[in-house]
């Protein structure tokens, strides 16, 4: 699971679903002349445990789990994470018809008083439903709660003199370029490869253009801003993957605007959106 592939709304789930954890301990009744009288918590209730707090819960992990996961598994057509949107609203659902109605049918039994009132733990745990039910359904549409949760890694500093590279797929090294290199230029003196005595040549400046499909094409490491699908290469609609800010990927052909990359697991797909890309 990447971590760095979760967005502010998931941030905004996760706190929602401690706030619910938080409030489940605290009193779900408010009485008045009820003195030193001790009042239950959701763990008493089972209609406030089942249907508000492990609810909530259980949404709000289905969600995040569906975002760090880099292929989302389905359950009868429909992903985890829209799952997890249905229980984090039915979370909140159920939370208001308690607030509403603290004390069920008891306040229609005997001389017909109104009973209890909501206490701290079942209006913390509306306040926390609603939020959770509201980042979980806003996630996908805000642009605000679409950046990343954490931010990318800074590029590592430059090796010192004779220093070997440390190389690893998932990060510019060995073999890659290096960051500042411009895509697709020549190698500079002084690289493995070149003849021992050749005198360095003066370096002209190159603008980073796009590299032409085709023979002349070579791979490059590169790392996109924002969470995007990558899709399979024989045209079909549905991503095979999702791409996560601040991890590296390799991309290994272009076709037209389009980007072939490799994930960390080996699969490849087509990028289509390569707007914004940082090359390694």
């Amino acid at each position: 699971m990447n971590i760095r592939s979760l967005t502010r709304g998931d941030g905004v789930v996760i706190g929602a679903a401690v706030l619910l954890l938080i409030a489940s301990f605290l009193d779900i009744y408010s009485y008045d002349g009820a003195g030193a009288v001790e009042m239950p918590n959701a763990w008493s209730s089972a209609p406030l445990l089942l249907g508000v707090v492990l609810t909530g819960i259980a949404g709000a992990a289905l969600i995040v789990v569906a975002h760090g996961l880099p292929q989302v598994p389905k359950v009868a057509g429909l992903d985890l994470g829209q799952f997890g949107v249905a229980l984090s609203v039915f979370s909140a659902w159920s939370a208001l018809a308690n607030i509403f109605d603290p004390s069920g049918g008891v306040n229609n039994v005997g001389d017909g008083s109104s009973g209890p009132d909501a206490g701290t733990g079942l209006i913390l745990l509306l306040i926390a439903a609603l939020v959770l039910a509201a980042g979980a359904v806003a996630s996908p549409l805000v642009a605000a709660l679409k950046g990343p949760l954490l931010p990318a890694p800074k590029p590592a500093a430059p090796q010192p003199y004779g220093g070997q590279p440390q190389g690893g797929y998932g990060y510019p090294g060995a073999g890659a370029p290096q960051p500042g290199q411009p895509y697709g230029g020549q190698p500079q003196p002084g690289q493995p490869g070149q003849p021992f005595g050749t005198q360095p040549q003066p370096q002209q400046a190159q603008a980073p253009q796009a590299q032409p499909a085709g023979g002349d094409f070579s791979p490059f490491w590169f790392a996109v801003p924002v969470p995007r699908p990558l899709f399979a290469e024989d045209g079909s609609p549905t991503p095979i993957a999702e791409l996560a800010p601040g991890t590296w990927y390799l991309a290994v052909e272009q076709r037209g605007p389009s980007l072939v990359a490799q994930t960390q697991d080996g699969r490849r797909g087509v990028l289509q959106d390569t707007s914004g890309i940082q090359r390694g």
